[in-house]
């Protein structure tokens, strides 16, 4: 066999020179509340730059947001971003919501239109709230000076007319004031290395963090793509083909494919990655450790003479 079509290891001598943050939601009951902190605990000496809490139409998961997004700040002593949407609120609500946050020391804010709360039917906008994340962004700005991350679609959004119109839209929200685009998951890292590309020539210049889904419940991965618009490729599919009965297996699975997308984006420039934790912290972190990524640990302070 030639040495030439031995290639060098995949993972092999990455110096960790990456940003991470994570998303989490808030928990439902008490065995999934601690579910999460477990997964805090585990993900915070990677030191992320920020960690998002997910949100619910018209207050489903308002409260427990809020009450996530403050332990977080108070107790894990991390950045934590709240997200807000638009779907059934007015501005005096989004304005009220905002000001809480900002009392409660929550400096980052994901600002998202919002999902339509009948699933298939059409967003419509609230007769007194925001009609779109653009409008939602300038209306936070107005508020207070919040760092602001906006939603971005490698695949376009599904209910955009074009993808130029994908592209419109976000440049709408990043020039009313937004900071960076998180995108949507996907499997296929040229689908996202060509979107960055086109959106930078577009005029884009802030930055877009790959959205990392590492997929640990193959059905639920299926319908968040058909409900977002995200292409599962067949090559995936057939992978995991036949590991419904067997989890341990789907993990290895799940963590080699996403381990490798990461590769091909780290290899195509990517620094900067956010991962979709689903509330557990194995994968993420099994997959921010092949990328070279280390835990954190602070030097002692040196001992001042007596």
């Amino acid at each position: 066999m030639s040495s030439t079509s031995i290639s060098a290891p995949l993972f092999a001598g990455l110096p960790g020179d990456i940003a991470v943050s994570f998303e989490f939601f808030p928990p439902k009951t008490e065995k999934m509340e601690a579910q999460l902190w477990d997964a805090i605990r585990k993900l915070a000496p990677l030191d992320p730059s920020f960690v998002s809490v997910t949100y619910g139409a018209g207050g489903t998961t308002r409260e427990r947001t809020h009450g996530t997004v403050e332990r977080i700040i108070k107790e894990a002593h991390l950045p934590a971003a709240a997200h807000l949407t638009c779907v059934e609120a007015t501005k005096d609500e989004i304005r009220e919501i905002a000001e809480s946050y900002w009392e409660a020391g929550v400096r980052h804010i994901v600002a998202l239109r919002g999902d339509p709360t009948t699933p298939g039917g059409k967003f419509e906008p609230h007769p007194g709230g925001y009609a779109s994340a653009a409008e939602l962004v300038a209306g936070l700005k107005e508020i207070a000076d919040f760092d602001i991350s906006v939603a971005a679609y490698p695949e376009t959004h599904p209910e955009a007319l074009s993808p130029q119109a994908d592209l419109d839209n976000l440049k709408r929200k990043i020039d009313a004031g937004a900071s960076r685009a998180i995108t949507q998951f996907f499997f296929d890292p040229a689908s996202f290395l060509k979107f960055q590309d086109t959106a930078a020539a577009q005029g884009i210049s802030a930055p877009i963090l790959p959205g990392i889904l590492p997929v640990s419940n193959v059905a639920q991965t299926r319908k968040f793509a058909t409900q977002c618009g995200a292409h599962i490729p067949k090559w995936m599919d057939d992978l995991f083909e036949g590991l419904d009965d067997r989890p341990d297996a789907r993990k290895l699975v799940a963590a080699t494919i996403t381990a490798e997308m990461c590769r091909r984006l780290y290899q195509g420039g990517v620094r900067d990655f956010h991962f979709y934790t689903l509330n557990r912290a194995e994968l993420s972190y099994a997959i921010c450790h092949l990328l070279g990524l280390r835990p954190k640990v602070k030097t002692p302070e040196p001992e001042t003479a007596a």
